[in-house]
C-alpha cells in the first residue's frame, strides 16, 4: 500500500527535532522554511539563529532523520541558512544597522585580550556572519597592527569609512593618530571618541559587533554602556591567581553596569600559567566557562606580523580552539536572543 506525505505530516516529525541551545523544536522557533513536497520527495531549509551554530550538522542529521522515518518518503534535500536576531535595544539607541555587540574585557593588560577580540571576530566571519571589529582601547590600540593595516580610513560624506582587512569591517583609533604618540585624554573625550565610533562612522549592516575594551574598569567600559546596549560581555583572564583576582573586577564592572554575562575564557592556557584557573573563576561566581585558548607562539607571532592564525592556518588544531570558542559565544547570543523574544511575543521578529 502506497503512501502520501503531507506538508503537515513533514511538520509534525520536525516538531520532533530541538535546537539543541534554544531547547524548542525546530517548527516552535519558526526555523523551517521553503518546505516542499513533491511524490514522496521533501525539501526545505533550516534557518538557524547564527552561522556559527556549533551543532549545525546534528540539527541537519537529526532533522533529515526524522523526515526520511515518516511512510511514503523517498527523499529528503535539507538545506542550512541562517538569520542573526537583533537587538532590539540597540536599534532603539542608535541608528548604525549592528544586530549585537559583543564586548571583550579584562581586569588588567596582558592577557591576550585583543588578540582574542581579533580571533573572535575573524572567526565569525569565516563561518559566514557579518562581523565588524571596533577597537575601543584608546591608551594601547593594537588592532590596526594585529590585523595588518596601517593606513587611515578614507572619509565620504563627512563619515569614516571603516578599513576592511580579512572580511571584516573595523575602526581603531589607531588609525588616526601617529604612530606611537599618547593620548592622554579624559573621561569627556573617552566618550566622545566612542560615540564618534558608532555615529561618525559608515557601518554596512552587520549581525556581531566585536569591541575590544581597555583592561581595567575604567571609563571606556562606561561610556559604551551609557551609548549603546551590550549584548554581552566576555571576561579574558589568564589561569593564575593574580590574573584572576583582576578578572573578578572586570566581571563586576559588566555585572554593575548590567551587561549580560556570556562568561569567561582562560588564555595563555599551559604547562607556564597552568590550567584551570578560568574555570575555577567562572564556577566560583557563577558564569559559563566559554572555553580555553593554549600558550603558544604561533598565536603571538601571527599578531606581530598582522596575520592572525585562523586566517593563516585555519585547518589546525589551535587556530579551531579559537573557531570553537566563538561558536560557543555565537550560541550564547542567540540564547539571549531567544529569550528577548519570549518576553516579548507580540513584537514582530527580526528581519534577517
Amino acid at each position: 500500500m502506497s503512501h502520501t506525505v503531507t506538508e503537515t505530516q513533514v511538520l509534525d516529525a520536525l516538531r520532533t527535532v530541538q535546537d539543541l541551545d534554544l531547547h524548542k523544536d525546530l517548527v516552535t522557533l519558526k526555523m523551517i522554511r521553503d518546505l516542499k513536497v513533491k511524490k514522496g520527495k521533501v525539501s526545505f531549509t533550516v534557518v538557524l539563529t547564527t552561522p556559527s551554530c556549533p551543532l549545525k550538522d546534528q540539527i541537519r542529521n537529526n532533522a533529515k532523520a526524522a523526515v526520511e522515518a515518516l511512510p511514503g518518503v523517498t527523499e529528503v534535500n535539507v538545506k542550512l541558512d541562517a538569520a542573526v536576531g537583533a537587538d532590539k535595544k540597540i536599534q532603539e539607541k542608535i541608528a548604525a544597522p549592528i544586530k549585537n555587540i559583543i564586548a571583550v574585557a579584562s581586569g588588567k593588560g596582558g592577557v591576550g585580550k585583543t588578540t582574542l577580540a581579533v580571533n573572535l571576530a575573524l572567526s565569525l566571519a569565516l563561518d559566514g556572519a557579518k562581523v565588524g571589529l571596533m577597537d575601543a582601547d584608546i591608551y594601547g590600540p593594537n588592532v590596526p597592527i594585529m590585523m595588518g593595516v596601517d593606513h587611515p580610513p578614507r572619509v565620504k560624506d563627512r563619515k569614516l569609512i571603516p578599513i576592511k582587512a580579512y572580511g571584516i569591517s573595523m575602526i581603531s583609533i589607531g588609525f588616526l593618530v601617529p604612530p606611537g604618540q599618547a593620548l592622554v585624554w579624559r573621561g569627556p573625550m573617552l566618550h566622545n571618541a566612542i560615540k564618534q565610533f558608532f555615529n561618525d562612522v559608515t557601518w554596512e549592516p552587520m549581525d556581531y559587533m566585536v569591541v575590544d575594551l581597555p583592561p581595567g574598569t575604567g571609563d571606556v567600559p562606561l561610556s559604551l554602556a551609557q551609548l549603546v546596549p551590550i549584548s554581552g560581555g566576555i571576561v579574558i583572564t589568564t589561569p593564575q591567581e593574580v590574573a584572576l583576582t583582576d578578572a573578578r573586577r572586570g566581571l563586576s564592572a559588566f555585572q554593575t553596569l548590567k551587561v549580560p554575562v556570556l562568561g569567561i575564557v582562560e588564555n595563555m592556557s599551559g604547562e607556564i600559567f597552568g590550567v584551570g584557573g578560568g574555570e575555577h573563576a567562572a564556577e566560583e561566581l557563577h558564569v559559563p566557562f566559554l572555553g580555553r585558548i593554549p600558550l603558544d607562539k604561533r598565536i603571538r607571532e601571527g599578531g606581530d606580523v598582522g596575520q592572525p592564525l585562523v586566517v593563516t592556518e585555519p585547518d589546525s588544531e589551535l587556530a579551531q580552539s579559537f573557531r570553537s570558542l566563538a561558536r560557543t559565544i555565537a550560541a550564547a547570543v542567540s540564547v539571549l536572543r531567544s529569550r528577548e523574544s519570549e518576553s516579548n511575543p507580540d513584537e514582530p521578529e527580526p528581519k534577517g
